[in-house]
């Protein structure tokens, strides 16, 4: 996908909010949005999505899948959540088995019959992620997604990123706390004063060492496979992590 001389402004009159963003993103990479508060983030994912238009330049090559999560879910709908998954099942071609895959991953089935207005800001947010997940997406846009999540479904986050970009799909992703920065191969954009910086090169990789549970070194360590209930998972990933722990990986 590529950003070709990308300008955009809200009003014909008003000043741009970015101009001459020049990008390119390969299959199978994660680029993380950096920048302050007002920066026109938000604003470049919504363009990369598709949601808004440039006014100048275009974006080209974008997948023909794309999965979007705004920073705030609209939730002022006249839906269960359940519904509303079903739903948007319909419209977008996908199995009834990816709507029930996707409420009992991100731990959404005690809610499934609450309406859309009386979930709370997490749960809402979780419901936005489950709907941009239930085709797999070539290319998946993340705006701030942890707002209001729990420590359980934050977790979930890198895994699912990691399993889109595995398949060859595209992750942008704001994301000011840093729990994606660290992925393997993740990029860096920055948005300042209008203009886009891009990081071609990849952070560095931690080592093992710098892996390690503090006090132990990698030649004491061991690894230890750990069997638990599917509908288990991801806590258990949540608590080893909390505990110090590093997960290798989680298979089924």
């Amino acid at each position: 996908m590529r950003f070709e001389q990308v300008w955009f402004r809200y009003a014909r009159r008003a000043d741009w909010t970015l101009h001459e963003v020049d990008a390119t993103v390969e299959p199978g990479a994660t680029v993380v949005i950096l920048g302050r508060n007002g920066a026109g983030k938000s604003t470049l994912l919504q363009l990369a999505a598709g949601v808004l238009r440039p006014g100048r330049g275009a974006v080209r090559s974008r997948p023909g899948v794309v999965g979007w999560v705004p920073e705030r879910f609209p939730a002022d709908q006249p839906f269960t959540a359940g519904d509303y998954l079903r739903r948007m099942a319909e419209v977008r071609g996908a199995p009834e088995s990816a709507v029930g895959h996707w409420i009992e991953r991100l731990l959404l089935t005690e809610h499934a019959g609450t309406r859309l207005a009386d979930l709370s800001k997490g749960t809402a947010q979780k419901v936005g992620l489950a709907q941009a997940l239930l085709v797999p997406p070539g290319l998946l846009v993340l705006d701030e997604p942890w707002e209001g999540l729990d420590s359980v479904a934050r977790t979930l986050i890198p895994d699912i990123v990691g399993e889109v970009t595995a398949a060859g799909g595209v992750v942008l992703v704001s994301d000011h706390r840093g729990e994606i920065t660290a992925l393997p191969g993740a990029l860096h954009w920055t948005v300042a004063e209008g203009t886009l910086q891009v990081t071609t090169a990849p952070p560095a990789a931690p080592s093992p060492a710098a892996l390690s549970p503090a006090g132990s070194g990698e030649e004491d360590e061991v690894i230890v496979e750990v069997a638990v209930r599917r509908s288990e998972a991801d806590r258990a990933v949540v608590a080893l992590r909390a505990s110090g722990h590093r997960v290798l990986g989680v298979r089924g």
